[in-house]
């Protein structure tokens, strides 16, 4: 496994493939494989003056050189002054060639160098027949029947490279009478004067997707923004219908792109557009993400946009345009996830009532303290169920205030900030959980090993909020400066760029498994018969013995996280999704019920102290 096997093309191509081994066997891993040869592109072309030229290496500088070519003498002929004259031409002559060749990987490879190297050397006064030559040798290669041969280019980074070349490109369109419109069928250009007394000023597209129909996208710059422009100016906008599927073959996170992709090239003074996309797979349950390219690490980055409004066929962004970050953006949808109202309703009811009830667990503690604690082994046992409790009230609040910060405001220190503290306060919750399940261990199998308070207390605090402390530090540290600290589309934790999830995952799955021992110690312990082999009725009362252990103590030491397990093994289903939020958004309830409502010597202290509280006040007859 993972061994590379590189072969050379058929002798009608030139280049190589590769393979990669995969459960022992060969699989594609790039295909660089090309019949189109680009120095042909550049041949020796006569000039109307009757001078010849030929330069074998000029396309590498250059790019294209039709119709005007250069008489290059090694002594004297300038480098500017040929940039020039080959920048007066359209170089549409090279389109019949690029078309009859194949899209296969190699070739596309080739073309995408093609257009970068057009964009970056000719992009001077680009005329209408410029850009309808540079869309044709684009559309060549978005053709949505070839977009599986993306996946086998060479260079992953191909499809973010395309994308660039062409809004750089496009971006100095030249507006003839105020507008222009060029389209083919999978790439659209359109650009408009503007200026402040503009009213909003729109694109729309409607697009070929597959041979099923077609997709729109909508952009709309709106009046306030205009109203910033200090001079007339010029937007641009570009529409690419089955860009995003390229785009993806190098994302690791499964979301993909669920509408065409939408670049805009406008004045540095406009900020925000209104960008409304339609859906190519209008799943009802499925929600959708706003994002907006990153043009440096190349990637979809929600923090650029925000849903404006979303139903089951559109969806509409409010998205910040900023030339050097975000010039294009689209929609995700991710597949893992299953969206439903109940998902909603249960974590919405579920996080109120657990913080009502941790809310009024602390307080039952609080008033019954000096009647619980009299001993060390209570004491000990009411200090863990006291941080427990507060460590998962403080998280619960911030669950709600994380995805404000990310719903509302999108600002990235605030998100990184409630995930921090997010991360700190969940793992404090669990490793409270491990301190209890360690002293009930304590309580159960030393016996007659004492541990003094001032000891106990330095050791809990280490453990319960110690640890947690040094491993949020350590993941924040260790990813926020690649920016893999976030996920995309929330304030938590990022899995498929750094995996920094595994902070919190490892440590809660460990704590876990060493609790499940625990109640596994607990029932051999409380479920042997007191009496030999013992009657029916002793065997029912120690089963009923053993259930209300387990009972107590599953929502006590977390047990109720490991059905998360099952989220992972079939993310998809609802049914796992919904046991999963019963069980977690209602891990208050559960703490209050059964770590203080139903503790014999907690409501007996509860009840001594209103029997004084009314013979206080005289309320007792």
């Amino acid at each position: 496994n993972g061994a590379i096997c590189i072969q050379p093309c058929s002798p009608s191509f030139h280049g190589e493939t590769s393979f990669v081994c995969e459960d022992r066997k060969w699989q594609m891993l790039s295909d660089a494989c090309a019949n189109l040869d680009v120095q042909s592109l550049f041949q020796v072309r006569k000039l109307p003056s009757g001078t010849f030229f030929a330069h074998p290496t000029l396309h590498l500088l250059l790019g294209c050189s039709c119709g005007f070519i250069f008489i290059l003498f090694i002594n004297c002929l300038k480098f500017i002054s040929s940039l020039q004259r080959i920048s007066q031409t359209d170089f549409s002559c090279i389109i019949p060639e690029i078309l009859s060749s194949p899209a296969i990987p190699g070739n596309i490879a080739d073309i995408v160098e093609l257009l970068k190297k057009i964009s970056l050397l000719l992009s001077e006064n680009v005329t209408r027949g410029k850009m309808q030559s540079y869309s044709r040798i684009a559309n060549h290669i978005l053709n949505s029947s070839i977009i599986s041969n993306w996946a086998f280019v060479k260079d992953r980074n191909a499809g973010s490279i395309l994308l660039d070349s062409v809004n750089s490109f496009a971006g100095k369109l030249l507006l003839k009478n105020g507008s222009e419109s060029i389209q083919e069928r999978f790439i659209a250009t359109k650009g408009y004067s503007i200026h402040r007394n503009t009213s909003g000023k729109s694109f729309d597209f409607s697009m070929e997707f597959n041979s099923t129909g077609n997709i729109t996208g909508h952009v709309v710059i709106p009046e306030e923004e205009l109203l910033r422009l200090p001079r007339a100016s010029k937007a641009i906008s570009i529409a690419f219908p089955t860009l995003g599927a390229i785009l993806e073959t190098n994302q690791l996170d499964p979301a993909f792109v669920n509408g065409m992709v939408l670049s805009v090239s406008l004045p540095e003074e406009l900020q925000n557009i209104l960008l409304t996309f339609e859906k190519l797979n209008k799943l009802g349950q499925a929600g959708a993400q706003c994002v907006g390219w990153h043009l440096a690490e190349r990637r979809w980055d929600p923090r650029a946009c925000e849903v404006r409004a979303h139903n089951v066929t559109t969806v509409v962004c409010v998205c910040a345009h900023q030339r050097r970050t975000y010039r294009s953006f689209s929609i995700l949808m991710s597949p893992a996830a299953p969206r439903s109202s109940v998902l909603d309703y249960i974590t919405r009811v579920g996080l109120g009532l657990s913080i009502f009830s941790l809310v009024l667990c602390l307080v039952i503690e609080a008033v019954v303290w000096h009647h619980v604690t009299k001993t060390e082994i209570t004491y000990m046992r009411h200090f863990c169920l006291v941080n427990i409790a507060a460590s998962l009230l403080v998280a619960d609040v911030l669950f709600i205030l994380a995805a404000i910060v990310h719903n509302t405001t999108l600002n990235y220190q605030l998100c990184v900030a409630a995930t921090f503290f997010l991360h700190f306060f969940y793992l404090a919750l669990f490793f409270w959980m491990f301190t209890l399940g360690l002293l009930i261990l304590y309580g159960l199998l030393l016996i007659f090993f004492k541990i003094t308070r001032s000891v106990f207390l330095a050791a809990a605090f280490f453990i319960g909020y110690g640890c947690p402390l040094v491993i949020s530090i350590l993941t924040v540290a260790i990813t926020e400066p690649k920016n893999g600290y976030l996920r995309s589309g929330a304030c938590w934790l990022n899995w498929y760029e750094t995996k920094a999830l595994l902070a919190f995952v490892v440590p809660a799955l460990s704590i876990i498994v060493v609790n499940l021992i625990v109640v596994v110690v607990v029932v051999v312990k409380t479920g042997r018969s007191s009496v030999g082999e013992g009657c029916k009725s002793q065997d029912l009362s120690s089963m009923i013995r053993v259930s209300k252990n387990v009972a107590l103590l599953t929502p006590l030491l977390g047990l109720t996280w490991g059905f998360g397990l099952a989220t992972i093994i079939d993310s998809r289903s609802l049914a796992f999704h919904i046991t999963f939020a019963l069980l977690n958004a209602f891990q208050g309830f559960f703490i209050l019920l059964f770590g203080t409502l139903l503790d014999r010597k907690t409501r007996e202290a509860l009840r001594m102290n209103c029997l004084s509280s009314r013979q206080k006040w005289g309320l007792e007859k």
